[in-house]
């Protein structure tokens, strides 16, 4: 008898080990992943608790929580301004999740990131006052864009050249994130996400299209950086007619009685000769333009700022043909328009590519600084001698060439236009580009610019960069040199 007590005695305390040992590994190793699952409803009701953390532009927040009272979720996000900001800000729903800077901060911004925490806190899991996101966004550059947008399906993007910080980022349509903050929005959700024009897409970070003519600028930096043209006032090897190396396909000039036969780099941006950057991508070769696009941002899978950029494309594997019609930002070159304006970017700051960014820093409830983000943090793309000549090149295209509609009184403006083909054999409207920098010379202020109109609902005859995307980029750089 005794025996068979102590064989039961032995095997409860095993037992009673046991649960010991897994309640420890659950608390102990297990119990963060626990609380952070997305299945935990613990952990929604601890996040909108308390009044969230704000995202400030300007020294202003532009967003703020309310009480609620029908459920247990104590606060909803707000927005001032959401359709414009959009973009900017993503949304922070409870029934959603969140994006954007809302996404990429909100254990600052609801009070459970452990810096926010003393020791003591750290381990009670106390939860502490949340912490606020400070952007780099300018609302006069942000309001400018947003309106000068109006109805139109595009993006842009404002860059300060010489420190990295985005003053403006605008995706249009847009929408409002208040709409679709609480748990009873399914309509809201339901409109957003089904509607074709994707309210929801931030254009100028996630949708990368072909970015056309612009891209020449890329090119013609290759060009001269390698040596092939000695500089943008040397004459080219361009016939005129071009035709594609390999082929019978006849490459023609949006303007036929252009001077672009032979045309030097000066001309040829200033006329869009596609004859020129398609032989000159040629002669180059894929692989030299495409060392010269990554150094500009192209195939950079990690840019963040601080959210993710999706890659621009410049593609390899390519025959002599399809190397020519990327010369001309065709065949399976895509970009974004941020990487457009970190082309000008680079080109306005004398070679120099200064890292985007659009948060200035994150602080806790105390105005200490969590996380700085230095301005000017930069990377030789060019030389000084070649930016200074692009830069030439491109104030000929605004004083004399395509982009006109993009003068600023006293201000050095400089710019290139494009219009990108879409669809099967340029079956569909094509997209409106425009890329530029403007400089003051009494202040010294300066931006850099991108903009892409997808669709603008005019007739095809009447897309143009000029036409459609030289004006938003005007009324920006204006704002930005004020």
């Amino acid at each position: 008898m005794n025996k068979t007590i102590r064989r039961t005695s032995v095997f409860v305390l095993l037992l009673v080990l046991a649960l010991l040992g897994r309640a420890t590994w659950v608390q102990a190793y297990e119990g963060k992943a626990l609380a952070d699952d997305k299945k935990n409803r613990r952990k929604t009701i601890a996040q909108y608790a308390q009044p969230l953390g704000n995202i400030v532009v300007a020294g202003s927040p532009v967003t703020g929580s309310k009480k609620t009272e029908e459920t247990d979720l104590e606060y909803r996000r707000t927005y001032t301004d959401g359709e414009l900001y959009a973009a900017v800000t993503g949304y922070s729903s409870q029934a959603y999740g969140a994006t954007q800077l809302e996404g990429i901060y909100s254990d600052v911004l609801d009070g459970t990131d452990d810096r926010l925490k003393n020791p003591i806190d750290a381990v009670t899991r106390k939860q502490q006052e949340p912490g606020t996101v400070v952007t780099t966004i300018d609302p006069d550059v942000q309001k400018a864009a947003y309106r000068a947008l109006g109805g139109k399906k595009g993006a842009a993007v404002a860059v300060d050249p010489a420190t990295g910080r985005i003053l403006a980022m605008v995706s249009t349509p847009s929408y409002d994130p208040s709409k679709i903050a609480g748990t009873s929005d399914g309509d809201a959700w339901k409109s957003l996400t089904t509607d074709e024009d994707k309210p929801l897409v931030n254009r100028a970070l996630r949708q990368p299209l072909p970015p056309g003519s612009t891209f020449k600028l890329v090119v013609a930096a290759a060009a001269l950086e390698e040596g092939l043209y000695g500089s943008v006032d040397t004459a080219t090897e361009s016939p005129d007619p071009y035709t594609l190396p390999n082929t019978r396909t006849v490459l023609k000039n949006e303007n036929a009685s252009a001077p672009c036969e032979n045309a030097t780099i000066r001309t040829a941006l200033r006329y869009s000769c596609n004859n020129v950057f398609a032989k000159m991508a040629a002669d180059l070769g894929q692989d030299t333009v495409k060392a010269m696009a990554e150094k500009f941002g192209f195939n950079d899978d990690e840019l963040d700022v601080p959210v993710r950029a999706y890659a621009s494309v410049y593609p390899s594997g390519m025959d002599k043909a399809q190397t020519a019609l990327t010369g001309i930002g065709q065949f399976d070159v895509t970009a974004t328009p941020l990487q457009m304006a970190m082309v000008s970017a680079a080109i306005a700051n004398d070679g120099l590519l200064a890292a985007p960014h659009m948060v200035s820093e994150v602080v806790d409830s105390d105005g200490d600084a969590l996380t700085t983000f230095k301005d000017g943090d930069s990377e030789r793309i060019v030389s000084s001698s070649t930016a200074e000549q692009l830069r030439s090149a491109m104030r000929t295209v605004v004083d004399e060439g395509t982009g006109t509609n993009a003068a600023i009184s006293g201000a050095e403006v400089g710019g290139k236009t494009g219009t990108a083909q879409h669809g099967e054999n340029n079956s569909k409207t094509p997209y409106a580009w425009f890329t530029s920098y403007a400089k003051d010379p009494s202040t010294g202020k300066q931006v850099a610019v991108a903009v892409m109109i997808e669709d603008s609902g005019a007739a095809r005859s009447e897309v143009s960069g000029n036409g459609l995307a030289a004006p938003v980029a005007q009324k920006m750089m204006a704002a930005a040199l004020k």
